[in-house]
């Protein structure tokens, strides 16, 4: 899953790069800017952003206030950091697949589509539920599939595992 994520997080970035260049490109060098890449670079940028977000998680990499978390030790740091992940999984079940589900499913409904690539607009909202259900699935190997750990996640950063390390 990691690999996977990284990798699509990368190629995102590889092609919003690509697509940006081209956009400047086009406009200065030909005269004539092309349409296409402004919006390509937009959408992709939110894909991006959320993925890379679901990616960021389960490297446990994320930001976090870890000044309480750090002062726990055994069971109690352990329960802690599993009610900090049920908050994070409720979120990511309640705001970004359900809500961002209803927003895509809604969006989709009325119409709605792109200016320049005439896409429906409720693909353009389909990063938040997506990414959603990814964080949920990456909560549920973590600290379902691992409750011997700290709640699935290493919070001190001199005992967290390299990401390679992780699989």
């Amino acid at each position: 899953m990691d690999y996977v994520l990284g990798t699509s997080v990368f190629l995102i970035l590889l092609i919003i790069v690509v697509s940006v260049t081209w956009q400047v490109l086009s406009r200065y060098l030909l005269g004539t800017p092309s349409t296409a890449t402004s919006e390509i670079a937009r959408l992709l940028f939110m894909w991006l952003a959320l993925l890379g977000g679901a990616y960021t998680f389960g490297q446990a990499r994320h930001l976090a206030i870890d000044i309480l978390p750090l002062t726990l030790n055994g069971r109690s740091r352990q329960l802690l950091n599993t009610l900090i992940l049920l908050v994070v999984a409720g979120f990511a079940f309640f705001v970004m697949v359900w809500g961002g589900w209803q927003m895509v499913s809604r969006t989709l409904a009325s119409g709605q589509i792109t200016p320049t690539l005439r896409l429906p607009m409720g693909y353009v909202y389909s990063p938040i539920p997506a990414s959603g259900l990814i964080i949920i699935f990456i909560f549920l190997g973590r600290v379902w599939l691992n409750p011997k750990s700290e709640g699935g996640f290493t919070i001190d950063p001199q005992q967290a595992p390299a990401p390679q390390e992780r699989d």
